[in-house]
């Protein structure tokens, strides 16, 4: 009996040992196929997370959506309009180069110009280290605006026929359908795409830089005094100003950095209505008889009343040449603007202008010694 009792505790030991066996081997196989579904799924999340995995992304992609951007894509040409006046070019070049400098994206300049200017812009450029800049020249047509304006608006485009190329935006970038328009007077130190990637809510065909906003100070003009809003600009006690039902506390807004969407500007015609308000101007003389320096700001007002979209402050810092500017604003709030427009009598290359010395990294010595800026005291703002 004793024998047969060993036998039958062998036999169910070998059977119990054989169905651990098959117990562990099922769960091995378990395990690993949760741990292979686990693998799947995070695959996939990854996948989800960043679908562009392994693709090109565009430059500066990594840039917040609530920044209100539109991304350029990698290599999209980036079209800047600039003018160069012969007494001004060195501005224009300092302007140019902080604009090289200063971004890797694939700018573009449409210099525009007159023709005694060319030869002096081509050397300038060609000699310096702005040789591999990207550029294409125009030469302005002063006949654009012939029977247009009035006297005193033509003696100003007599002695600065420049300043109205911003009105012909689609002429002088045929190819384009976003640009950007900058005065000769500014230095860029942002990325000029974070600029041109500025969000124009539909149906607008430009943005501009309201004066009321944060960062700018409110622009003293002599004789004008507080040029901020479209009262300093337009005689709203004239018939055909009376009939747009504009608001006279309305802010206005800086002309001298501009984004445009070409496309809705030429569905609109802009240029055709700010040559309308020109000839008006030139019968029934519409502007404000305090407005001290412009004739190119009202018909953009009138224009764009309520209809533009906003550049972020910071990327239109302005009001550098006039009046107190060094006191108004610090050397660190300079320092952090992308863009610093010295709008305003005094100039960075003259005698007195503040913050010259920021104007100063980013010029460039004239190669044939036509351009000579002139210096300030060391220090003096």
């Amino acid at each position: 009996m004793s024998f047969l009792l060993s036998g039958s505790c062998s036999g169910n030991l070998k059977e119990q040992l054989n169905l651990n066996v098959v117990i562990i081997l099922l769960l091995a196989i378990a395990f690993l196929i949760v741990v292979q579904r686990n693998l799947l799924n995070l695959s996939d999340i990854l996948h989800l997370e960043n679908p562009d995995a392994g693709q090109s992304l565009p430059f500066e992609s990594e840039l917040s959506p609530e920044l209100g951007l539109e991304p350029v894509s990698k290599g999209e040409e980036i079209s800047v309009l600039i003018t160069a006046a012969e007494e001004r070019l060195g501005a224009v070049v300092a302007a140019m180069n902080s604009i090289y400098q200063n971004s890797k994206a694939n700018v573009v300049f449409t210099i525009v110009t007159l023709n005694d200017t060319v030869d002096h812009l081509n050397v300038w450029l060609s000699k310096t280290r702005l040789k591999d800049v990207k550029y294409k020249i125009v030469i302005f047509k002063p006949e654009l605006l012939s029977g247009k304006m009035s006297k005193e608006s033509q003696m100003l485009q007599d002695a600065q026929p420049l300043t109205f190329a911003r009105f012909y935006l689609p002429v002088y970038l045929p190819e384009a359908e976003k640009a950007i328009y900058l005065d000769d007077d500014v230095i860029v130190q942002g990325d000029i795409q974070e600029l041109y990637e500025t969000n124009l809510k539909p149906g607008h065909a430009a943005a501009f830089s309201d004066d009321c906003d944060s960062a700018s100070v409110k622009g003293i003009i002599r004789g004008a005094g507080n040029q901020n809003n479209y009262l300093g600009f337009l005689d709203f006690k004239k018939d055909a100003i009376k009939q747009l039902g504009m608001r006279a506390n309305t802010c206005s807004f800086n002309p001298g950095v501009i984004i445009a969407n070409l496309t809705e500007w030429r569905n609109q015609n802009i240029t055709l209505q700010l040559e309308h308000w020109i000839e008006l101007n030139s019968r029934e003389d519409l502007y404000s008889k305090t407005l001290a320096e412009s004739s190119i700001t009202p018909p953009l007002l009138i224009v764009f009343y309520k209809r533009h979209s906003a550049i972020d402050p910071m990327w239109h810092v302005r009001h550098l040449g006039t009046t107190g500017a060094g006191k108004r604003y610090s050397p660190q709030f300079v320092k952090a603007a992308k863009l610093l427009h010295w709008n305003g009598h005094y100039k960075p290359w003259g005698r007195t202008s503040s913050f010259s010395n920021v104007w100063d990294k980013w010029f460039i010595a004239d190669p044939v010694g036509k351009f000579i800026p002139v210096r300030k005291s060391p220090g003096d703002h």
